[in-house]
């Protein structure tokens, strides 16, 4: 939300900073995350005066530029060179002087004015065209002023040049009654009276507007529930035209478009009260009644960007009795607004359920002014003060008259009551609070203050207000005015400890992260919405989550893989040509199951390019699967110890892979990407990931106790032995058989060398394997290993059929 500081002084006349207002309105909860300055003229026009050309000859060696002797008030008059074929002795313009920033319109660059030589003359600044001020589009030539303008007038004076501070509030979603001017300048008085004890007044805009007959267009709600009240004027013999300077800049300031002066007032009231309206050429309104109800879904609507929108039967619509004419609360339609040869208007203030307003703009992807007004629900008894604010507005601006206001409320809505007294304030608060500073801060927020018997008291809540409805509110309400920073701490605090073994997942994400992050890796984020169309694998397309009320056509579903996500990161990096590619994520996967709907944290890691750039000493060296399974490893082991082993995985992502296991359970896999899941995103380099079920490991790892013990102080032995086996025999059954066989002295198993060729028969290769062992009591004598050899080479032979000559 964006709020104008010279549009607060209307209503407070204060004499802070910028700094003390963001200060101020940070402490109570409307938090000012920055502030920076606007200018009607970007630059200000800093260094611009007005001048009179005194001589103007022509250049000695151009004929299309002139020298020009320029008064600009300082008592000596500058030479400059102008290339404008306007340029004339008597002629006042702006004057751009040494020093001077200027901001053309249409373009991104600042032009500096600088003491310069054009073909061999001086020259000490620019007279100007609008454009190289920003004042305008033309650059026909230098701009002509009046002959009675004052010399050395500053054209910030001249052109009426505004400045302001915008501020940027991040409002959270309780805080509806600050989604307007009028309502920071309403915290910001009662923070002003209430703790710094300054007294200025909240000075309310007028509403009063003559109003001298009936209103010709009617007004019937089908749909109560989503429209609870409708109020309206109508106001004929309107001039639709440009808005005054004063009005434009307000709206300029925070980012909105000046259209006419009937949307501007519009707008206007919109940021000031926090009401949105809307405004209908009334001549296009059929029947003479307006009709708040609902369409058959499937009806086509055209809004006023144009495109032809399919609506939902939940979407509330504005009718006459022909045809759809709006959406209500969230965006107009093609044909029904006010254009330049609008005459009457019927002006629209209206409640509309947050709930339904909500659903309609995310339906459409419509995120409008009024539409998130409307969701963090409006005041339904401002309605009325609104209306007649713009329709004074209009006449002041645009002439007319006004109707008699019509009013549709079948429901009053009474305002809240809560009832508590001085001491039960206290003892919520926490601190003693002075009994006048209470009751000056409640009166300042809107609250009415009736005094009951035994030192109670009854709170009447503005309707603005709506979720006061406690006494924990109320006390909200005065420690943000009254500052939490002035509440003493006490010397004393109890507290009750407890113990929980709960898993600390953050402190486990950021250990991984570490080691990750050590290994080369950098951290990626990615979205949990993505496209379904990417998801190959049918048991995971079974399991996907869709969107009911997507935002877009392509992100509809919820990920079921963290892969896909990754690969986009990763064709975004090629295409800004960073190749050499190492991320991981943390992330959770949605599934839709039997019993309803369920997620898993993952940790994905993602390799591809070149580990080393070629070197004077060495080559370049592309990562490859082993690269990857050794950081899986390495990590697990950190949280696992000797718990983690792998297996072959065929999964439908890789071309080739491992399964990690975790004490027998699946806890993720490693492989290399299939090029046909790479090119969906353009990647046409190799890609090695791995996708670790983080929830698995964490619950295996929390628990685990770290043991130590001291180094083995009798040698390791190791013996090599070579076998020749099926080809299609994998390494990882020699392991398990070995490790089967002798888990008391064997250490570990690799493979340091495979052979395949004419001196092997068909079908057959050579596994080279060496064994460590280790005995943590005695140094091992070669009849020990004999015997566990022998028994080796025995298990091999006879159950995968190895070859093996013993020697």
């Amino acid at each position: 939300m964006e709020i104008s500081y010279n549009w607060l002084k209307q209503y407070v006349d204060f004499t802070l900073t910028p700094e003390d207002v963001s200060e101020i309105l940070t402490n109570t909860g409307l938090e000012v995350e920055e502030f920076e300055t606007w200018e009607s003229v970007k630059g200000g026009l800093k260094g611009v005066v007005i001048g009179e050309i005194k001589e103007c000859e022509q250049h000695p060696d151009a004929d299309k530029l002139k020298v020009t002797k320029v008064d600009i008030g300082t008592g000596e008059l500058l030479q400059i060179v102008c290339g404008a074929p306007n340029c004339r002795v008597g002629l006042k313009s702006p004057i751009a002087t040494i020093g001077a920033n200027l901001y053309p319109v249409n373009s991104e660059e600042v032009f500096a004015i600088k003491k310069s030589k054009i073909r061999g003359v001086e020259s000490f600044g620019m007279i100007c065209a609008e454009d190289e001020l920003g004042l305008g589009e033309s650059h026909s030539g230098i701009m002509e002023l009046p002959s009675d303008t004052p010399i050395g007038l500053s054209a910030a004076e001249y052109f009426k040049v505004e400045s302001d501070i915008v501020y940027t509030i991040g409002l959270t979603p309780n805080r509806s009654d600050g989604f307007s001017h009028i309502g920071v300048a309403r915290d910001l008085r009662a923070a002003l009276r209430g703790v710094y004890n300054v007294g200025l007044d909240l000075k309310l805009p007028t509403s009063v507007v003559a109003q001298k007959f009936s209103s010709p267009i009617a007004v019937k709600i089908e749909n109560a529930k989503t429209c609870k009240r409708y109020s309206a004027l109508y106001i004929k013999n309107v001039k639709v035209q440009e808005s005054p300077l004063w009005l434009q800049n307000r709206l300029k300031a925070i980012g909105v478009k000046p259209i006419n002066n009937i949307v501007d007032v519009t707008n206007f009231v919109l940021h000031e009260m926090g009401q949105p309206l809307h405004a209908f050429d009334a001549a296009k309104i059929a029947g003479e009644q307006v009709i708040v109800r609902n369409c058959n879904a499937g009806t086509a609507f055209v809004t006023l960007d144009g495109v032809e929108r399919k609506l939902d039967g939940e979407d509330l619509m504005i009718c006459d009795t022909q045809r759809a004419l709006c959406i209500a609360g969230v965006y107009g339609g093609l044909d029904s607004g006010v254009s330049d040869s609008t005459t009457d208007v019927f002006l629209e203030s209206a409640f509309f359920d947050p709930i339904s307003v909500r659903k309609t703009a995310t339906r459409h992807a419509l995120r409008t002014d009024a539409s998130q007004h409307f969701e963090k629900t409006t005041d339904i008894n401002a309605t009325t003060l609104a209306a007649l604010r713009a329709a004074a507005l209009i006449v002041e601006l645009g002439g007319g008259e006004v109707s008699e206001m019509v009013d549709v409320y079948p429901d009053a809505v009474a305002n809240a009551v809560v009832e508590t007294s001085f001491a039960r304030i206290n003892e919520l608060a926490g601190t003693n609070l002075p009994q006048e500073k209470v009751e000056a801060i409640l009166n300042d927020l809107g609250f009415v203050i009736q005094p009951m018997s035994g030192g109670m008291l009854h709170l009447t809540v503005p309707t603005y207000r709506v979720e006061v409805t406690r006494e924990a509110d109320v006390v909200e309400e005065i420690l943000r005015i009254y500052g939490y920073n002035t509440v003493p701490m006490p010397k004393r605090l109890h507290a009750s400890l407890s113990f929980s073994p709960a898993i600390d997942y953050l402190k486990m994400d950021n250990k991984a992260a570490d080691y990750l992050v050590g290994a080369g890796y950098f951290e990626a984020s990615t979205n949990s919405i993505t496209q379904s169309k990417f998801e190959q694998d049918k048991t995971l397309q079974e399991q996907t989550v869709r969107l009911l009320n997507s935002q877009t056509t392509e992100l509809d579903a919820l990920r079921t893989s963290m892969v896909y996500g990754l690969l986009e990161v990763v064709s975004r990096n090629i295409n800004y040509k960073n190749q050499d590619i190492q991320f991981f994520e943390f992330g959770n996967t949605y599934h839709k199951t039997a019993e309803g709907y369920s997620q898993q944290r993952h940790l994905t890691l993602l390799l591809s390019g070149k580990t080393r750039e070629q070197n004077w000493i060495s080559k370049a060296e592309k990562f490859t699967f082993f690269h990857l399974k050794t950081d899986v490893l390495n990590l697990l082991n950190r949280f696992m110890g000797g718990y983690v082993t792998t297996s072959f995985e065929n999964e439908s992502v890789f071309e080739f892979g491992l399964k990690i296991m975790v004490e027998g359970q699946l806890a993720g896999t490693i492989g290399k990407l299939k090029s046909k899941i790479c090119q969906q995103q353009d990647v046409k380099q190799d890609v090695f990931f791995a996708d670790i079920n983080w929830s698995v490991v964490l619950e295996r790892s929390a628990f685990q106790q770290v043991r130590f013990s001291e180094l083995s102080k009798y040698p390791a032995v190791q013996r090599d032995l070579s076998m020749i086996v099926e080809d299609a025999l994998a390494f990882e059954k020699i392991e398990q058989l070995s490790f089967a066989e002798n888990k008391k002295l064997l250490r570990s198993v690799s493979l340091f060398d495979v052979y395949k060729g004419e001196k092997i028969e068909a079908g057959k290769k050579s596994y080279a394997v060496s064994f460590t062992f280790l005995d943590e009591t005695k140094t091992l004598t070669d009849k020990d290993i004999d015997k566990v050899m022998n028994r080796l080479m025995d298990k091999f032979e006879k159950e995968i059929g190895a070859q093996i000559r013993r020697g």
